[in-house]
């Protein structure tokens, strides 16, 4: 059976307002991804002592350390080695080192920014193609998950609306392409919504054989050719036709991870934590 939480910032970014909510409401899988005025990663030792005790004092588990690594950087602006990559591999190094001390199984990356057409065949991979975008990826992320390796350290990508990695069937392909048993899929299926791979049975069949690692679950309306996404109510946008399903097949593959419910859903004249409170019912119905 899933773990169900929250990343808790998407209730508020005051740690132990969250993790009193949290358990409320029955949660007890806390992502950490901002905390007041930082980002995972970038945290004091004597935050970090702080964080620690709030999380067991309130009797939580950290699922994952969801720094936004390699976010937003082009494949071709970036090599191995220059300052750019090496700030952001000292940066996933010290989420490794959060992950350990608190005992959470998984550290998030990121896949740079998007290219938009990777292959191509009968005259695209001349017209269409972003020539060498994706072996540049996988060179890229190959001293990315030598390091998980030499810290037994798992790794989840995120299918992300802006990353190289928008589904789940390229978040396999990378897996495959790095001969790597430390990093798995993030799926996020209200992003995949935007790069057209709905939560169907083709992607399930995708990630079967270990490939799935970690979930976000939130509820969008996107418009790709007006290139905009409303976020709304679980159940109350493009994703709900798919929820149940989603919640089924979870179940029939016996995943034993976390669900974190992403509350970035803020209504007219409310914040996070209404839309947050607006989804969470319906987020244990499904999934509990």
């Amino acid at each position: 059976m899933a773990k169900l939480g929250v990343i808790t910032d998407g209730i508020s970014r005051d740690l132990e307002h969250a993790l009193r909510v949290m358990q409320k409401n029955g949660l007890n899988q806390a992502e950490l991804q901002f905390l007041g005025d930082k980002e995972v990663g970038d945290l004091s030792a004597d935050e970090l002592m702080k964080t620690k005790q709030l999380v067991d004092q309130y009797d939580m588990q950290v699922s994952c350390i969801s720094r936004h690594n390699f976010a937003g950087l082009g494949v071709h602006e970036i090599t191995v080695g220059d300052t750019n990559y090496n700030h952001h591999m000292d940066k996933l190094k010290q989420c490794i080192e959060m992950a350990q001390q608190f005992n959470a199984p998984l550290v998030r990356i990121m896949s740079f920014r998007k290219e938009m057409v990777l292959f191509g065949e009968d005259g695209a991979e001349k017209w269409n193609v972003s020539a060498g975008a994706w072996e540049k990826l996988v060179e890229l992320m190959g001293p990315v998950v030598e390091l998980a390796k030499k810290e037994n350290i798992m790794l989840v990508v995120e299918t992300g609306n802006n990353a190289m990695i928008t589904s789940c069937f390229l978040g396999c392909k990378l897996i495959d392409d790095l001969a790597t048993d430390h990093l798995k899929i993030l799926w996020d299926p209200a992003n995949a919504l935007y790069c057209g791979e709905n939560p169907s049975m083709d992607t399930f069949n995708s990630m079967s054989g270990g490939y799935l690692g970690h979930i976000h679950m939130k509820d969008v309306n996107v418009s790709i050719h007006q290139a905009s996404i409303k976020c709304v109510a679980l159940g109350k946008g493009q994703m709900a036709p798919y929820l149940s399903q989603i919640a089924e097949k979870i179940k029939e593959m016996d995943y034993k991870g976390a669900i974190s419910l992403e509350s970035v859903y803020r209504p007219k004249n409310g914040n996070f934590e209404d839309g947050f409170h607006s989804s969470i019912t319906l987020f244990k119905e499904l999934f509990s």
